[in-house]
């Protein structure tokens, strides 16, 4: 299990993501923080799905308690992907905390946020 806070303490979550293929898409939803230790296994995850030959990905960010400029990054790749190969990805937002850094960063013009 990877995760970027301390066990022990009160906020400490396991990263993990959870894969839902629904008709049409797939959703994706990582739980605890997107970060420098956990962005690589999301970005695992979402190179699978591509892979598999999913060409609709949504990534369901609700479940994040806090996302750094790695997991920034990654969200912006995936889109700039997305993009070139003619699929799909959206964004679910998250909670405040997390959707502060897209604002922070004015990449909400360059991303599709989509209702839950």
């Amino acid at each position: 299990m990877l995760t970027s806070t301390t066990p022990g303490s009160e906020n400490w979550r396991p990263f993990h993501c959870d894969v839902e293929p629904q008709r049409g898409h797939v959703r994706v939803t990582p739980h605890g923080e997107l970060d420098l230790a956990t962005s690589p296994e999301l970005e695992r995850r979402l190179r699978e799905l591509r892979e598999s030959g999913f060409d609709r990905i949504v990534l369901d960010l609700r479940e994040l308690v806090f996302l750094d400029s790695t997991g920034l990054r990654l969200i912006l790749r995936e889109q700039a992907a997305a993009e070139a190969a003619g699929s799909t990805f959206e964004l679910i937002a998250g909670g405040p905390g997390v959707q502060r850094i897209f604002d922070v960063a004015c990449v909400l013009d360059r991303l599709t946020f989509v209702p839950a």
